[in-house]
């Protein structure tokens, strides 16, 4: 198969998966919401094309997240739904989202371009289906909290919401201190061509993704008890984040080019040797 129409049925994979996934949940609004996640891409891929930029794909990612949350809340809201452990859920993704999208956009608003798209923006089906690949992220990963807003009870708070919040807060807190430390060490004229690894990074490669996995797993466990029947199959959330990040478009991509920078180094090849790529809690009592 050419490379082009690869994409395409790529693209139309992940529009289906999320779309089957929406259907399972029995919830109308649910399959709106993902086709609304979807469409916000497509929309925004054309001007991205056009002028062959990636300086608001991720804002996009973030805004799409508090859109399609506030939509099933809103809804709620309107059917009377709406109760206290659903403002929570909604705000615990809307907050994450506003720090992430704004953190990224920063970033590649500094950095001037975001180095993954290099080799996709010329070519429009690889490009495209990189925007297709962004709303299946917030389908899947939202949507078992889509689902349990927008059931006929809301969302239920019980010892698996708050042990959720916890699990939450442990993982946002850990994506926000590794992301901290990381811009704080770039920032140093003497770190420049040098790898992080201290405070966080000392007990993994990639701590960041750490935090993002552990706060999906999160939504998903305050969001297990409002769940029924197939709907259980949207707690897919936390097992998305860590195949995507680790195997497609994170940790993969990440360890290749720093093994091109670094991996000369003595002390690079020490470092990725001994370091886990997301955690060893074990380290942490050696020192």
């Amino acid at each position: 198969m050419k490379p082009a129409l690869l994409n395409l049925f790529f693209a139309l994979i992940a529009f289906l998966i999320g779309s089957a996934i929406a259907l399972l949940t029995g919830l109308q609004m649910i399959q709106q919401a993902v086709f609304m996640a979807f469409l916000i891409q497509w929309l925004l891929f054309i001007p991205a094309y056009f002028f062959q930029t990636e300086k608001f794909y991720d804002l996009t990612g973030s805004g799409t997240y508090i859109l399609i949350v506030s939509y099933i809340s809103y809804h709620s809201y309107a059917s009377m739904n709406l109760n206290f452990g659903s403002i929570l859920l909604a705000g615990c993704i809307i907050l994450w989202a506003i720090r992430l999208g704004s953190f990224l956009f920063r970033r590649i608003q500094k950095a001037g371009e975001d180095k993954r798209f290099a080799t996709i923006k010329p070519s429009p089906t690889r490009f495209f289906m990189a925007w297709t690949l962004q709303g299946m992220w917030v389908s899947l990963c939202t949507m078992c909290a889509l689902t349990a807003i927008a059931s006929e009870i809301g969302v239920i708070l019980n010892g698996f919401f708050y042990l959720g919040m916890l699990v939450f807060i442990f993982g946002f807190a850990v994506e926000i201190i590794a992301d901290w430390q990381k811009s704080r060490f770039r920032k140093k004229p003497d770190n420049k061509d040098q790898f992080v690894h201290h405070g966080l990074w000392a007990y993994a490669r990639h701590p960041n993704y750490f935090g993002e996995i552990t706060l999906w797993t999160g939504i998903s466990i305050m969001s297990f008890s409002s769940l029924s029947n197939w709907q259980f199959i949207t707690l897919i959330s936390p097992f998305f984040t860590y195949f995507l990040l680790v195997h497609v478009s994170g940790v993969r991509i990440l360890e290749v080019a720093g093994m091109e920078k670094w991996g000369h180094l003595d002390s690079y090849q020490e470092y990725i040797r001994t370091t886990p790529p997301l955690f060893r809690f074990s380290k942490l009592f050696e020192r």
